[in-house]
This record gives structure tokens, sequence and C-alpha cells, in this order.
């Protein structure tokens, strides 16, 4: 007669719990609305290495990854730099928790609901935080969860703008996207939508025939906003992110439309290949 242990019968249950929850959040994503405009599979994984190389200077995601940059938005965590001073984290742990109830980082939530109401920074009563954060990247669920709250806030809103814009290359979307990461898709003086707004001012809310002009000005207006941010607290770590741009205009004058690989950033902090 086969025998199995409470033990193993425990453990059984647990990774039956644990597939089914990833399950659940699969799902979830499935259901996320397609974009026309979107980048193809492989143009959305070239251009998230970019921006992870500037986030983690690495062009793996790092899910695990947590810091306190001192830029106003305390610990920014994950692969997308999630904020705890912003809202983005706090969605992050919303979701996991609602999967996952009992979790080291559910501890956290009344106050990042505090800190997003007031956008602040402070990380006071945030003591392991990061520690909480890197062991729950273990978990494949929490990885998931990541993953859809960046395509929810960030992706799938910056393929909405360049198809109301009218990009079409994988570049120009990929520049929207690694623009809406770091600036985030609020309605504030920094805002990914607020860059947006000053070139369309300068270009007549026109898109050029050549879609070079129109994201050559883009782009040159995002540099002003890092260089000049309404958010002074951000400014030293603004300031000395330009390389990011910079990188991403050597990729418009090269014309690599498709983000043909191998892509060879080269900046004062980062010498990666994107392949």
């Amino acid at each position: 007669m086969f025998y199995c242990s409470c033990n193993r019968k425990i453990e059984i249950m647990e990774r039956f719990r644990c597939l089914a929850r990833i399950f659940l959040v699969l799902l979830t994503i499935s259901r996320l609305p397609s974009v026309q405009s979107s980048m193809t599979v492989a143009e959305k994984n070239r251009c998230e290495q970019y921006i992870s190389i500037f986030e983690n200077d690495s062009t793996d995601l790092q899910y695990d990854y947590c810091e306190n940059l001192f830029d106003g938005r305390g610990y920014t965590s994950g692969r997308a730099g999630f904020c705890t001073g912003t809202t983005d984290s706090l969605q992050v742990i919303q979701l996991f928790t609602s999967y996952q109830s009992k979790n080291l980082l559910a501890k956290f939530l009344p106050e990042l609901e505090r800190l997003a109401k007031h956008f602040s920074g402070d990380v006071s009563k945030l003591s392991g935080y990061c520690k909480a954060w890197k062991e729950s990247a273990k978990s494949p669920l929490f990885r998931q969860c990541q993953d859809y709250i960046s395509d929810l806030l960030y992706y799938g809103p910056a393929m909405k703008e360049a198809l109301r814009i009218g990009l079409t290359t994988a570049l120009g979307k990929c520049a929207f996207y690694d623009t809406i990461i770091q600036h985030g898709g609020g309605i504030d003086p920094d805002s990914f939508g607020a860059i947006v707004k000053k070139t369309e001012k300068v270009m007549n809310d026109k898109m050029d025939p050549n879609e070079y002009d129109w994201l050559l000005r883009f782009l040159m207006e995002r540099k002003k906003t890092l260089q000049n941010p309404h958010n002074k607290a951000t400014a030293s770590h603004w300031r000395d992110s330009v390389d990011r741009v910079n990188a991403m205009i050597g990729l418009l004058n090269q014309t690599n439309w498709f983000l043909t690989t191998p892509i060879h950033i080269k900046t004062r902090y980062h010498n990666l290949i994107i392949k």
C-alpha cells in the first residue's frame, strides 16, 4: 500500500496552492487589454533589456532589486523601479497579497498606503522592507505580480500613447516605454505625459512624416526635464541620468528602428550588450 507522510502531504498541497496562485496571476495578465501598436515579443524583450541596463546595470530584469536612491521617492525596487513613495510598489504588494495573504511584505501595506497618498519618500517606518522584497522576489508568483503591474501602469499606457501619436517603429515605442518607466505616467510637470505635451506643442500637434524629427524632439524635451526637473528632490539623481537619453538618441542617429541586435550600450556607467 502506498504511504504518504503528513509532511509530504503538506508539501504537495503547498506546491498545488503555489501553482494555482501562479495560474490565477497568468489568467489576470492574459486579460490585459491588447494594444494595436504593441511591440513584438522580441522587440519588447530587447527594449526591457535597455531599460534594465539603466535601472539596474544589467540586461536581466532584477526582480529582487531594492535600495534608497535618495531621490524623494523612498525605496526603489523590482524590475521596473517601483517606488514606496508612489503607488506602484503598493499595487504590486496589494496584488501579491490578494493571491497570497501571508507574505513578508503585507505588513507594510498600511504605511505604503499612507506614503502613496502623500507622495512621500519617507522610509523611517519601513525597516526591513528591502530584505522582505528581496526574499519575496524568490517567488514566481511575486515576479508575475511585478510583470503585471509593470504592463498595467507602464507598457500598456506607453503603447496606447504611441498609437495616438502615430509612432510606428520599435525604437519610437521603446523610447516611450523607457520614458514612462523613469518619469511615471502621472500628470506632474516631470511626467511622461507632460513631456509628450511639450513635444506636441513644439511639433504643432502633428506627427511629422519623418518619425525621426518627432522622436528627436521628444527625447530632447525629456533631456531638458532630466536636467531641470520640477521636483527638486530628484534633481541630482536625474541630472546624472542623461546618458539614458543620450544612448537612445544614439540609436536614433543609427536609425536602428527595429532594435536590431547586437546593441552596444556604452556610457559613463554602463558597458553592456543587448543580444
